[in-house]
């Protein structure tokens, strides 16, 4: 299983991006695809997820901001950024776990595969 993450880069606050996540190796749309992040110095964060069956979750600090999408056709997994602030910068990583169950889906430990990782920074 590889996870490709990509479109990370410098925004100002209030910017957009979107980054994204291509799969492979595995049966994508069977997998719960999530995004972290980890800040300099600090632990590694739930962002957001979308399960197999097209819901959605999300972070209380991301909420009304971050939309989770995906792409079964093309393995992909997005997640637009909207309204930036300067406490979103972060490497931003995608995970991939197949069995994990919704009461764990905010736990990294939980999660079998995992991206590289992309770099967001946001100035202010």
């Amino acid at each position: 299983v590889q996870l490709q993450a990509s479109g990370g880069g410098l925004v100002q606050a209030g910017g957009s991006l979107r980054l994204s996540c291509a799969a492979s190796g595995l049966t994508f749309s069977r997998y719960t695809m999530a995004w972290f992040r980890q800040a300099p110095g600090k632990e590694r964060e739930f962002v957001s997820c979308i399960r197999y069956n097209g819901a959605t979750y999300y972070a209380d600090s991301v909420k009304g901001r971050f939309t989770v999408s995906r792409d079964n056709t093309k393995n992909i997994v997005y997640l637009q950024m909207n309204s930036l602030k300067p406490e979103d910068t972060s490497v931003y990583y995608c995970a991939a776990d197949r069995e994990i169950i919704l009461s764990s889906i905010r736990a990294s430990d939980q999660y079998d595969y995992w991206g590289q990782g992309t770099q967001v920074t946001v100035s202010s």
